[in-house]
């Protein structure tokens, strides 16, 4: 622990010994060697977290770096779609491999074992932590710089198992401006504190509108309170992004990689930091 330590391990990136029991951490693949792990988490859905998290793999794959995305979000899974991978994941004697796309970004997702993308996943929470759990184990990743872990929303099971089982470096926690999404924010920002997670930042997604034929700005969803939220907790506000169905589009007809734009590079420059 440093001498300068405030004891807030949520607002807080060194890698010291009492940041987390580590009987709780269990160790990825043998044949996988992960740099730096990063989750990207929200308070409720709909608020573009697999969007923020397609865009962030694509823009540090373009930076040259070897880039993963761990989708944990087994009932609502959508990176495979994101990309347009419709390849089904297969193992060997090593273990599960991940699919990659155009880019060479690599993935696991249920949706790459299950038969049908439409198929439902009507498990037990237990049964959906274990299996986010065998994604970091079982999969053969290789070497990555990078690796992005897409959770489901809320703090329940897959949160929790995540922040106890992996060696994150940090979360992401995206948002919208309304208030209810900020006072979920709270509860975010809490769990990760309380599991002495470090929060790297925030971006908050649909945070104004820019009309192309005017340039005026339209703040669609009114006044964000995010940056008040964001000083209380003594975490940055690393981007905000605007409603952009452009963005939307590219990703709905599998063509994240395809994105184009500037919003997120304070984030990437953030995260090069890291390094």
């Amino acid at each position: 622990m440093s001498e300068n330590c405030s004891h807030n391990c949520g607002s807080c990136s060194a890698n010291c010994s009492s940041r987390k029991p580590a009987d709780f951490l269990v160790p990825p693949n043998q044949y996988s060697n992960i740099k730096k792990v990063i989750g990207v988490v929200s308070g409720k859905g709909g608020v573009g977290k697999s969007m923020v998290t397609s865009t962030l793999a694509v823009l540090t794959n373009r930076k040259g770096k070897k880039t993963a995305i761990l989708d944990a979000d087994i009932t609502g899974p959508s990176i495979p779609k994101a990309f347009g991978v419709k390849d089904k994941a297969y193992g060997n004697q090593f273990g599960m491999l991940p699919c990659e796309s155009k880019t060479g970004i690599e993935m696991m997702s249920i949706n790459l074992l299950l038969d049908n993308d439409t198929d439902p996943v009507v498990w037990r929470g237990s049964i959906i932590a274990n299996t986010v759990k065998q994604f970091w184990q079982d999969v053969v990743w290789g070497d990555v710089d990078y690796m992005f872990i897409d959770m489901p929303p809320g703090t329940g099971d897959v949160p929790l198992t995540v922040f106890q089982s992996i060696a994150l470096d940090g979360i992401i926690i995206v948002t919208t401006p309304q208030d209810l999404v900020s006072m979920i924010v709270d509860k975010a920002v809490k769990m990760a504190q309380k599991m002495n997670v470090p929060i790297l930042g925030i971006v908050e997604n649909m945070s104004y509108f820019k009309c192309s034929d005017c340039g005026k700005i339209h703040k669609i969803f009114g006044d964000s309170n995010i940056d008040a939220i964001a000083e209380k907790h003594n975490i940055p506000v690393v981007c905000k992004l605007p409603i952009n169905p452009d963005i939307a589009a590219k990703c709905d007809r599998g063509a994240a990689e395809e994105y184009e734009g500037e919003w997120l590079d304070p984030m990437i420059d953030y995260l090069e930091k890291m390094d």
